[in-house]
């Protein structure tokens, strides 16, 4: 059996790229209430894409195609900005809100055999 395949980037990789690829514009992140803005507009895009897909409303024949997975990573790029222009570790966030979620709902859901 071979062995999985590692992720292309782990956290701080992807928080470095940004960084490098921000780090080149005079204006450098935007405000934190730009990101949310920004990050509100992204999620809207991935919801229409997953109500494509999953529910009622199919595209139109004028839309573009886009993809799920092009949208995620739309968020995850604002996300990111979001981390670093607030010094944020999303290593360092992640775990600890697995932490919370993990102790938290450990006996919330049904558990498989």
């Amino acid at each position: 059996m071979p062995a999985p395949e590692q992720p292309i980037y782990d956290t701080s990789e992807i928080q470095d790229r940004v960084d490098r690829y921000i780090g080149q514009f005079k204006e450098g992140y935007f405000s934190p209430l730009s990101l949310m803005a920004r990050l509100s507009e992204e999620t809207g895009e991935f919801a229409r894409e997953v109500n494509h897909f999953y529910g009622e409303k199919p595209k139109k024949a004028s839309e573009q195609p886009k993809t799920m997975e092009e949208e995620l990573g739309d968020v995850l790029f604002v996300l990111t900005c979001f981390a670093n222009s607030l010094d944020i570790d999303l290593s360092e966030a992640f775990d600890r809100s697995m932490r919370k979620i993990e102790t938290r709902d450990s006996n919330r859901w049904t558990k498989k055999d």
